[in-house]
């Protein structure tokens, strides 16, 4: 065999893993990133991360072979609207989003441009999907979790703070599936002994308005339910069950890693990893209806024992030996 017959061949081997999972088209693709979250929210900048690296190790190329663009909602509803419009009018191939509270104006503006999901509870009930296994539309995704995880949620308060007679559950009314939250903790309640109070909050003037009169009474704890308000005020919600001693239970990582008592919930940058590989089917071909919904399998218990002092609580030695992590 001649040199350069040789030297071809081999160039021709090199590509032939691309080639098998579908060649890259040679125009720039698009992809439309709108975050519920704000833009300087180190938690959500860290799970965009996670996305573009993910997105790199699959061949796509931020500024080469793609266009990213970002657009941050900051928990404001009618901000999100006009930067749903906005992404829209530059057409692009597939949007990444987070919460409802994005992807209900979106659905509202397309049912033809592909959306993959982060953080929806009950897509289908929500309308987003017709079925987990066959979403149907152009809707598809990657859910945190499943109702009763919140039922499980005031487990975990009762076994830490085992005094705990009176939970408030902080919520924000404006999102549906915070309803099928509640009313898991809710279905919980009677049997731990619990006396519930819903603490609906849009805002963090309506988080202060919530927790100071609540606190006044005796033996009480808080669960704070995931969205974007609370994401975005977690440091004050945080400060105020401090200051108010209040044992209560989050549900991301983060929230326990910056001084809440315990967390418990997914590891959302894996999440967004794994919505890298959903753009990545989408950009190559595959449609959304075809990609299934797909639902967690772990879930990370996070106890910070230096907030647990603080209040003076002994967290029971049942709950810390199973906690994936441990703040000391």
């Amino acid at each position: 065999m001649r040199r350069r017959e040789f030297i071809t061949l081999l160039g021709g081997a090199a590509a032939w893993p691309m080639a098998a999972r579908g060649q890259t088209p040679d125009r720039i693709r698009r992809i439309g990133v709108l975050s519920a979250f704000a833009e300087d929210d180190p938690e959500e900048r860290g799970n965009i991360a996670a996305f573009r690296q993910a997105l790199e190790k699959l061949g796509w190329a931020d500024g080469g072979n793609v266009r990213i663009d970002y657009r941050w909602g900051g928990a404001d509803a009618a901000r999100i609207r006009v930067y749903a419009q906005e992404l829209l009018g530059l057409k692009p191939d597939v949007f990444l989003v987070s919460t409802a509270l994005v992807l209900q104006p979106l659905q509202q503006l397309t049912r033809d441009i592909p959306i993959i999901f982060t953080r929806i509870i009950d897509p289908v009930g929500s309308g987003f999907v017709a079925s987990l296994a066959h979403p149907g539309g152009n809707i598809t995704g990657f859910t945190p979790a499943e109702f009763s995880m919140y039922g499980k949620a005031l487990e975990v308060l009762k076994e830490a703070a085992p005094h705990v007679t009176c939970v408030a559950v902080m919520l924000n009314p404006e999102q549906k599936p915070q309803s099928g939250m509640w009313q898991a903790v809710e279905a919980a309640a009677p049997t731990l002994r619990v006396q519930l109070t819903k603490a609906e909050v849009r805002n963090a003037a309506e988080i202060e308005r919530a927790i100071d009169p609540f606190a006044r009474e005796p033996n009480c704890g808080l669960i704070v339910l995931p969205n974007p308000v609370t994401q975005g005020n977690r440091k004050l919600i945080i400060a105020m069950a401090a200051r108010h001693r209040l044992p209560a239970v989050y549900a991301f990582p983060f929230f326990a890693r910056e001084g809440g008592l315990i967390s418990y919930g997914v590891d959302l940058p894996d999440q967004y990893r794994q919505a890298a590989s959903y753009v990545d089917r989408i950009l190559r071909g595959e449609k959304p209806a075809d990609l299934p919904v797909q639902q967690p399998t772990k879930f990370a218990l996070v106890v910070n024992l230096a907030t647990a002092k603080a209040l003076d609580l002994t967290i029971p030695a049942g709950v810390a030996s199973i906690a994936d992590e441990v703040i000391e």
